[in-house]
């Protein structure tokens, strides 16, 4: 056994065990209240006239930047006033408050932060935990979030741990088999650091390098007070 084997062997047993819970219905989301659970993903394919739609509208506005908070009874109002009323502005706008009502619905919400951004590189290039309770993300066009399974992640190396060291030669992880990585579409839970009881268990993940000439159409949503 290597030495950096050995290291996450005994970071593993110095917390409680974490899982990862995937399915192909909406439904895998309710698992996200299970202690044990902290990534969901729902593994969709995108309809291709919604994956054609954004490609468009990242063609004509490969900068888009849009923060907002809204609820469920707004947010396709606010989406078209942000985004444009063309067909393609339409069709992610709808789907995106469909997003927005799912999860407002599953943590009693009134009001999500919604980040959608178009990326030509890696925003949070570094594997790092969130201080919230917890992250929804999906990725429309490109590459899509890496994260690390719970078991296979020595905590000591996140941050200043690495000593300056890539997440490649940290020790953070054993080899790069351990990297997982959400497909085009999927959309996900992210259980973070501020959720009750998952303290020093919130998901290791981080943004995936592009290539050059390549862009990413992100869309994450937040808990927020308003």
């Amino acid at each position: 056994m290597t030495e950096v084997a050995s290291t996450l062997e005994i970071a593993c047993t110095e917390s409680t065990s974490r899982q990862a819970v995937v399915g192909e219905k909406l439904d895998v989301f309710a698992d996200i209240y299970q202690d044990e659970v902290n990534i969901a993903i729902w593994q969709r394919l995108l309809p291709e006239v919604l994956s054609e739609a954004t490609k468009k509208i990242l063609l004509e506005r490969p900068k888009l930047q849009i923060s907002l908070s809204l609820s469920p009874k707004n947010a396709y109002e606010i989406l078209i006033d942000s985004l444009g009323t063309t067909s393609e502005c339409v069709a992610l706008a709808t789907d995106i408050t469909e997003i927005v009502d799912m999860f407002c619905c599953l943590f009693d919400l009134n009001y999500t932060g919604l980040r959608l951004t178009a990326l030509d590189h890696a925003m949070c290039p570094r594997f790092h935990v969130d201080r919230v309770p917890c992250r929804l993300v999906t990725t429309y066009i490109g590459s899509a979030t890496e994260w690390l399974p719970h078991d296979r992640v020595d905590r000591r190396k996140l941050g200043p741990g690495s000593e300056g060291k890539s997440d490649e030669k940290s020790g953070l992880f054993s080899n790069a088999d351990d990297i997982q990585q959400l497909r085009q579409g999927d959309v996900a839970l992210l259980k973070g650091e501020c959720w009750e009881g998952n303290e020093e268990a919130g998901l290791v993940h981080r943004s995936p390098q592009l290539n050059a000439g390549e862009h990413r159409l992100l869309l994450t949503l937040d808990f927020t007070n308003r």
